[in-house]
């Protein structure tokens, strides 16, 4: 074993023999200060119990000695802030090795901030470094911590997909109160599909309990985070838990831009939906499907533009192919596309999208 291991190791040891003294043990400790010594026959006899234990226990605390010049059998008592210092003097030598450490570790470490800041600034004339690229998942959710627990102002972010994760929700829970509890601002848009997830609307619960804002829209969102309008992350197309960081000024200012565009029309998301709230949003998805089925879009690509699953889609679609009297898909679209919206059927307060 290294001999810093061996130190801690000692320290913690001498440190974790001292505890909370039983009550036999400190009935002796009472008859110890009240003589100069004592040996174990003595103590059983006045306690009326076997002192060795409790003995062995006040040694092991360093309340109790050998006495001086008495044999090897008698003990006399120690004073407390005495045996405070025997016990913690391992743990203060510890504390000063590692305050040492650290201390050579910093001057290591800041021996290279020189080249660190030269390096930078040649970066930030150059304009390389504001857009980085992370494609390991791990490496994002380092970086989305490390950038939520600087964030001082306001965190924007935008989730199209319909309902999260419940492994990313409870990832995200913790960080986000604790965002919230220092007095930042969070302000969030998924689309209407999130409204029917049921772990989704119980994380919507608690951030909003703490001051958070959670809207949602149809479609037309983008993945991203945005701090402080300094630092932004963009999904990649195609590439699963991969990240695009922005710290390039205009294109995170086009990034918060884009989202205050959104925020107004988009519709505060309540955990308890009215009937005529949930019809509203459901006509507005279904509207959404028509002028996307009117452009000619598949099913799959109307299913992830609105963040539902292609099944509901699918439903939804039959619906609307009814209510304009097509008998095929690709004849509905042709009959939106040359015709304004037809109105569609009003679907029941229910929820009437099922899982997303």
């Amino acid at each position: 074993m290294p001999a810093e291991e061996t130190g801690a190791a000692g320290a913690a040891g001498a440190a974790g023999s001292v505890g909370e003294l039983t009550p036999a043990a400190r009935r002796l400790y009472a008859y110890a200060v009240e003589r100069h010594a004592f040996d174990a026959a003595e103590a059983t006899e006045a306690l009326g119990v076997r002192a060795a234990a409790a003995i062995t226990e006040l040694a092991a605390a360093h309340l109790l000695q050998r006495a001086p010049g008495t044999g090897q059998d008698r003990w006399s008592a120690v004073a407390p802030r005495a045996a405070a210092a025997r016990a913690l003097a391992p743990l203060a030598l510890l504390v000063r090795e590692t305050h040492d450490e650290m201390d050579r570790l910093r001057g290591r470490l800041e021996a290279l901030v020189p080249a660190y800041e030269a390096g930078t600034a040649h970066r930030d004339l150059s304009g390389s470094g504001r857009l980085e690229l992370v494609t390991d998942l791990g490496a994002v959710r380092g970086l989305i911590a490390e950038l939520v627990a600087a964030c001082e102002r306001e965190l924007l972010t935008s989730q199209p997909g319909g309902g999260r994760p419940l492994e990313t929700l409870e990832e995200s829970i913790g960080r986000d109160e604790s965002l919230l509890t220092r007095g930042v601002r969070m302000r969030t848009i998924y689309q209407h599909t999130a409204r029917y997830s049921r772990p989704t609307a119980a994380y919507v619960e608690r951030v909003t309990a703490l001051g958070a804002q959670v809207r949602t829209l149809g479609d037309g969102l983008m993945r991203m985070l945005i701090f402080d309008e300094h630092t932004g992350l963009m999904a990649v197309p195609d590439r699963s838990g991969a990240a695009l960081v922005v710290r390039e000024p205009s294109v995170v200012h086009f990034m918060t831009s884009a989202f205050e565009r959104s925020w107004p029309g988009a519709e505060p998301f309540s955990t308890t939906v009215s009937p005529d709230a949930a019809r509203s949003i459901s006509d507005e998805l279904r509207q959404t499907i028509v002028r996307l089925l009117s452009e000619g879009l598949e099913d799959k690509v109307i299913a992830r533009r609105l963040g539902m699953s292609e099944r509901t889609c699918q439903r939804h679609i039959a619906e609307i192919m009814r209510a304009v009297g097509a008998k095929s898909r690709f004849q509905a679209g042709y009959l939106l596309s040359a015709a304004p919206a037809p109105a569609t059927p009003s679907p029941a307060p229910a929820d009437p999208h099922g899982p997303a």
